[in-house]
């Protein structure tokens, strides 16, 4: 969020550029940023759903006939309204934080008891229980999948198939997968295959915990057993901790980076891995163009096709997907 202030990023760039050219359509951005047209309109989508920029009547400005145009909004303003952002997430860790302690201190007491709180030992029953809470679902289930994947092939190959008869029902899946997925002989390719297939998929380099959440009814906590070999799941009924563990996954799809079904498992050559460098670097199109010697439109397609290969909406997401995948 805060990059829509550093002038090395795409979305700094563009905000950077209508603070001192006002009233300038998505063309002409393109244009004098030296950022492709279609990774400058998906910024300012971005902006202005975060409320950093607005779309203006075209006849109001320069812009080309017909086309819209654009305005930043006050740089103090977005200023204090980063402020107000970041002070109402601390607020809201902090909320969670002690949630989650709560929870930590609870499933350690043997004598505790809290109304919507019940924990599962038996192995057979905690996957039986996700099931039923996959089953049961009507809008939305949303994953945190984090090692150790314990699971037989037998056992994700039966997942795949109810996921996907629960997508074909409507049920919409957002799972968030720990970095390390993408080397697990097993879960790898069930994560391809599921996204391939329809799934919303983000990662991050190291979640928290494992979680399930089925709409707003039911939310499920894996930890591993301490005193036994195996799991031993929280069944977290609707509640203020049900509420927090909700939001504790809001927040981490926010920091986490979209993961597409057409970057995964792929190589890349020699040049697009040095297009790619040159991206993270903060280089521009124009300056890619005459570091290795190739045409600019070359640069804005090859660009627009690696961004797309890593499901990656700005370039530094799409450095951190490549760094994930060895790329770097």
């Amino acid at each position: 969020m805060h990059d829509v202030l550093d002038p090395d990023s795409d979305r700094g760039r563009v905000y950077r550029y209508l603070v001192g050219h006002p009233r300038e359509s998505a063309g002409r951005l393109a244009a004098r940023s030296g950022l492709g047209e279609a990774v400058v309109r998906a910024v300012l989508k971005e902006l202005a759903a975060e409320e950093f920029v607005v779309e203006t009547d075209p006849q109001a400005g320069e812009a080309c006939s017909g086309e819209a145009s654009w305005e930043a909004l006050p740089p103090v303003q977005v200023v204090e309204a980063l402020l107000q952002r970041d002070a109402a997430l601390q607020a809201a860790l902090r909320r969670t934080g002690s949630e989650l302690e709560q929870l930590y201190r609870f499933a350690r007491k043997d004598a505790g008891h809290y109304g919507a709180l019940e924990v599962v030992e038996d192995s057979a029953r905690v996957l039986a229980i996700s099931r039923q809470l996959q089953q049961s679902a009507r809008h939305q289930l949303r994953v945190i999948d984090v090692p150790p994947y314990s699971g037989s092939p037998g056992h994700y190959l039966e997942q795949e198939v109810l996921q996907r008869e629960r997508m074909a029902a409507g049920v919409v899946y957002r799972t968030i997968y720990h970095g390390s997925a993408f080397d697990d002989p097993v879960a790898g390719p069930n994560m391809a295959r599921m996204i391939e297939a329809g799934e919303q998929a983000r990662t991050l380099d190291d979640p928290p915990l494992k979680l399930a959440i089925g709409d707003g009814e039911l939310a499920v906590v894996t930890l591993a057993a301490d005193a036994r070999p195996g799991v031993v799941s929280l069944l977290i009924r609707p509640s203020s901790l049900f509420r927090a563990l909700s939001n504790v996954f809001e927040s981490l799809w926010r920091l986490a980076v979209p993961v597409s079904a057409a970057g995964i498992g792929t190589q890349i050559d020699a040049r697009d891995r040095q297009i790619l460098t040159l991206m993270a670097s903060g280089a521009t199109d124009d300056a890619i163009a005459r570091r290795l010697g190739l045409g600019r439109r070359t640069v804005v397609r090859r660009v627009s096709a690696l961004l797309a290969g890593l499901g990656a909406t700005t370039r530094f997401q799409a450095g951190v997907q490549a760094a994930r995948r060895g790329w770097l």
